[in-house]
């Protein structure tokens, strides 16, 4: 392939630069981008301001892409088209490679990891390293993954039946690490598939909070509710009463050997006591 006049020409603008120009950084970045305006071309029916009668439609600005090379980070321009869609068949190979590498950036992330060794990471597995800002950038993904999951509609099927519960997880927010309530709801379908309904974050589970929560999913469209099994927390419970009318409540099993084991130390203790009580007299 050929590059264009124009690619040459900026090619040899970067060369005469010299300074502080990666020369083999900008020579990757023009031979994608000249086979990517090739490609939309081929698509298109028509290169950039030409007209033919083979065009099918007309190009619509472009989108930004960064993509990790050998020879480092280079930003590409991704062209998109008024009717329809495009992307360049020499990025799909790469899709792949790109998304494990985001994936593993985000794990790193959750689990606490520095950024020093996320670059550190990233180096070992092939990469040219990342900037603080661009693992930021790439974790803003994992929000908005969370955010679509936590928002997405509840009313393409019925849950018959939707378990409540509440862990207690450290949170660091505003310089400081405090106790919060991590709340889940968890539908079961008539065929017996479970999944996860939401989650939410808050300082308590007193019944404001769950009542909050509840709302949420039923605005999402969650319906065919029959039976809400959960613990005798006194606020979710009363979130659920007013929040089910005319819907069973069960108290979970998992918390049942737990009161049983509670009782039998009791008793334990007191027998121990009085035995100490009759020894004594």
């Amino acid at each position: 392939m050929a590059l264009s006049d124009s690619a040459v020409s900026e090619l040899l603008d970067a060369f005469r630069a010299g300074d502080g120009v990666d020369l083999v950084r900008e020579s990757v970045r023009l031979v994608l981008q000249e086979l990517i305006e090739v490609e939309a071309a081929q698509v298109i029916g028509a290169g950039c301001y030409e007209r033919t009668p083979e065009r099918v439609t007309e190009r619509n600005g472009t989108r930004p892409r960064e993509l990790m090379t050998k020879a480092g980070t280079v930003e590409l321009a991704i062209p998109k088209l008024r009717v329809g869609s495009f992307f360049p068949s020499v990025l799909e190979a790469r899709r792949r490679i790109d998304q494990a590498l985001y994936a593993v950036i985000m794990e790193a992330w959750v689990n606490g990891v520095s950024t020093r060794n996320v670059d550190d990471l990233v180096v070992a597995l092939g990469g040219t390293g990342i900037s603080k800002s661009e693992v930021s950038r790439i974790c803003a993904g994992l929000d908005e993954e969370v955010s679509r999951f936590r928002t997405r509609r509840l009313d393409t099927t019925s849950y018959p039946y939707v378990f409540l519960d509440a862990t207690y997880l450290h949170v660091r927010g505003g310089g400081l690490v405090t106790s919060k309530a991590v709340v889940v709801a968890t539908g079961v379908t008539g065929e017996g598939r479970r999944e996860i309904l939401g989650l939410d974050v808050g300082d308590s589970e007193d019944e404001v909070f769950w009542r909050t929560f509840l709302t949420h999913l039923k605005s999402r469209g969650m319906a065919g509710v029959k039976l809400v099994i959960s613990d005798q927390h006194a606020g979710l419970v009363a979130a659920i009463a007013r929040s089910f009318h005319r819907v069973g409540h069960q108290r979970c099993r998992v918390h049942y050997p737990d009161v049983l084991v509670m009782s039998m130390l009791m008793l334990f203790v007191l027998v121990r006591a009085r035995s100490r009580v009759d020894c004594s007299a």
